[in-house]
């Protein structure tokens, strides 16, 4: 009505009613089938915008559609459904803010009433859900007892969610009560919490727990193997002078190889040789790494020094992203015999392992967070490891992007020995 009142005039014209009549019913329609109206959306805003904004978009495009196949066009004013669009997109924004922040004063942070029912399980805190002590009043999941049902049910009438805190063997009972009602009902199980499950689901008759999920989809391998092509490939023609003046420096020194090769950790686990600049006396080289490099280390060369402070020593692992064994960006891969105080690195922590779910890179989240350097304590390890675990587990483009231009502020570092 109000592109009516903007384009002719009129709030009540006969074009902007008609295009109202046909486009709130669709509109409705789709918003009910794709979450527009769900819990989510009063808990997520971005969710709920982008999804409202889609339906209304998808509703439009309905009409648009109709219209041209039965010739109706001439009845629609393109500006007036144009307009329309523009201030339904506004209305939504500033609505649906409003709608959220009295759902939240009237409901609370979460719009949704949530229990957690003890029975002999662990206890659990959630500031948002009510609490119930099932064993202290006498509620049992008794199948065989009508009473029993129906207390239940009574008791779970006005909850959305429902988790159960039991012991083992009531598990099947809960679970199966639960499916009776109309809620959303979970159990704790202490085996998912140890086995890392993400989810679960049926097979032959079996319960099987989903505990692992690939980091990155055929999509998203594409686009990070791109990155690391369009960066590596440029890089190592505009370094190639200076790649030649490093290796006339190291060979000038003392004559021995130009390159250090090492056995390191990469991908699912699988060893590869990784290329960098020798810094470090031939006949001193550390091949097992189980010696990090350290102040005034007398392994080092002059040329070595100067490399390692500035980084330079790294560069030749531009091959390896060429090749493929390596990214630009991912963690930074390790020697297999390199120790965090008197502990080898998966000694440290178990999850270590889980770094290498992605290839690992000339550059990390943990490098440019400042976590580089010698691991002589435990906590050298942790800080790097909390940093590449949340990177695998959040990988984007976007990030690597981020982090490629952030290291350019940390080429230079303190802690390089």
């Amino acid at each position: 009505m109000t592109a009516g009142f903007v384009y002719l005039g009129s709030f009540v014209s006969p074009e902007a009613m008609m295009q109202l009549q046909l486009i709130i019913p669709v509109f409705l329609t789709i918003g009910l089938y794709n979450s527009s109206y769900s819990i989510n959306a009063l808990r997520r805003p971005a969710f709920s915008v982008t999804r409202a904004i889609g339906a209304l978009l998808v509703a439009a495009a309905i009409i648009a559609f109709v219209a041209f196949l039965t010739k109706s066009g001439a009845q629609f004013s393109r500006a007036v459904m144009g307009l329309a669009l523009a201030f339904s997109i506004v209305g939504i924004l500033f609505m649906r803010d409003q709608i959220r922040i009295l759902a939240t004063r009237i409901c609370g942070p979460v719009a949704e009433n949530f229990l957690i029912v003890y029975d002999g399980g662990p206890t659990i805190e959630d500031e948002n859900a009510f609490y119930f002590d099932a064993g202290r009043f006498g509620l049992r999941p008794d199948l065989s007892n009508p009473e029993a049902i129906e207390r239940i049910g009574r008791m779970f009438r006005n909850m959305d969610r429902v988790l159960i805190s039991c012991a083992p063997d009531r598990c099947g009972d809960w679970a199966l009560a639960l499916k009776c009602l109309s809620v959303e009902g979970e159990i704790l199980d202490d085996a998912v919490r140890k086995l890392g499950a993400i989810g679960a689901y049926s097979r032959d008759q079996h319960g099987v727990l989903h505990v692992a999920r690939r980091p990155l989809g055929v999509r998203s391998q594409t686009m990070k193997r791109a990155l690391d092509l369009a960066i590596a490939g440029p890089a190592v023609v505009l370094l190639s002078p200076l790649l030649l003046m490093i290796a006339l420096a190291i060979w000038i020194e003392d004559r021995g190889p130009i390159f250090f090769l090492q056995k390191r950790m990469g991908c699912a686990n699988q060893l590869f040789s990784i290329y960098k600049f020798r810094s470090m006396r031939v006949e001193r080289t550390d091949n097992d790494g189980n010696r990090s490099a350290s102040k005034d280390d007398d392994r080092i060369t002059r040329v070595g020094r100067i490399l390692r402070r500035t980084s330079l020593d790294e560069v030749p692992q531009l091959f390896n992203v060429l090749g493929g064994s390596m990214s630009i960006v991912g963690p930074r891969p390790h020697a297999l015999g390199s120790q965090a105080g008197e502990k080898l690195f998966w000694e440290v922590d178990s999850r270590y392992w889980q770094r290498h779910a992605l290839k690992p890179g000339l550059t990390g989240l943990a490098q440019v967070r400042g976590f580089r350097g010698a691991t002589d304590t435990e906590g050298d390890l942790t800080n790097r490891l909390q940093s590449d675990l949340q990177y695998v587990d959040g990988w984007s483009l976007w990030r690597d992007i981020s982090i490629a231009f952030a290291t350019l502020r940390v080429l230079v570092h303190d802690r390089a020995f």
